[in-house]
């Protein structure tokens, strides 16, 4: 399933898009007592989805995706971690910028407060360095502490595209990259959250980020160094993830700091980033 926030005028609200028609929203207002919240319906687990199937084969209540504004999908998690360097020729890019090639997974935090709705405007701020970053969004479900990697798969609600939009300048304030990975509107994610269940693999997808049409970014999950399973196990080893907690997977290369010249997002500019099985965000540079 296809599960989302969107918003008509009348307040955020939650849906699921229409089993073999997905240009329609089934509104979950019916199931509002049990599950108000995206972040209840992830707690809830296969009770609440079961419930929200039922639901969403009866079709009661559809109306128009085109007539919604989107949100991101997930209210506010209680974590959102981000890996760096995943994939061999972003490394590859960051060796050429002096960034030394880390000897185990490399993690940093954004800040939950930087989250955007999948079409919302990006905000440049201070910063004069901005960059994206197209990158497969995990939804934890089941908590996880101490899992193991063969265990990983079993703690995964759902999947979203994101944008790990980037303060560069920003970035090297702070050995933790927290400063430029947590400016507001710096964390665009949806357009909604697939259930694990609809990904057969999540280490065999496409991915790309356009930047005002011009393709930057073209890989494909497979290439990461440290795959999900992994991540999840290695994260779980010092903390737990809980449920609703995000976690960006990696970038692969093309990113704008790595052009000749460097290639930063300015005012106007469009930058779409798009996974197959999933679906595509797309966010406008606001005017400064």
């Amino acid at each position: 399933m296809k599960l989302l926030r969107f918003e008509t005028g009348e307040g955020a609200a939650i849906g699921v898009l229409q089993p073999g028609n997905e240009g329609r929203i089934i509104p979950l207002a019916p199931l509002s007592n049990d599950f108000p919240t995206m972040l209840s319906i992830i707690n809830g687990g296969s009770a609440a989805l079961d419930q929200i199937r039922a639901l969403a084969m009866q079709g009661d209540g559809a109306f128009d995706l085109a007539d919604a504004k989107l949100l991101a999908p997930i209210e506010r998690p209680g974590k959102y971690m981000a890996i760096g360097m995943n994939y061999a020729k972003h490394i590859e890019e960051a060796k050429r910028l002096g960034q030394p090639t880390p000897s185990q997974q490399f993690w940093f935090n954004k800040q939950t407060s930087c989250l955007a709705g999948p079409f919302d405007e990006i905000e440049l701020g201070v910063s004069e360095q901005v960059d994206y970053e197209v990158e497969l969004g995990v939804v934890i479900g089941a908590p996880a502490k101490g899992v193991s990697e063969a265990d990983a798969k079993n703690h995964i609600f759902g999947y979203v595209v994101a944008d790990d939009v980037s303060a560069r300048d920003w970035q090297r304030h702070s050995p933790t990259f927290t400063m430029g990975k947590s400016f507001d509107t710096h964390g665009p994610i949806g357009p909604w959250i697939v259930t694990a269940d609809e990904i057969a693999d999540p280490h065999a997808l496409d991915l790309r980020c356009f930047v005002n049409g011009e393709l930057r970014q073209d890989s494909n999950t497979s290439e990461l160094v440290y795959n999900i399973w992994q991540q999840i196990s290695y994260l779980s080893t010092a903390f737990t993830l809980e449920a609703g907690d995000l976690i960006a997977t990696g970038t692969p290369s093309g990113v704008g700091i790595g052009m000749q010249p460097p290639c930063f997002l300015k005012s106007g500019d469009v930058v779409r980033c798009e996974i197959d099985g999933i679906g595509a965000i797309e966010n406008r540079v606001a005017a400064k």
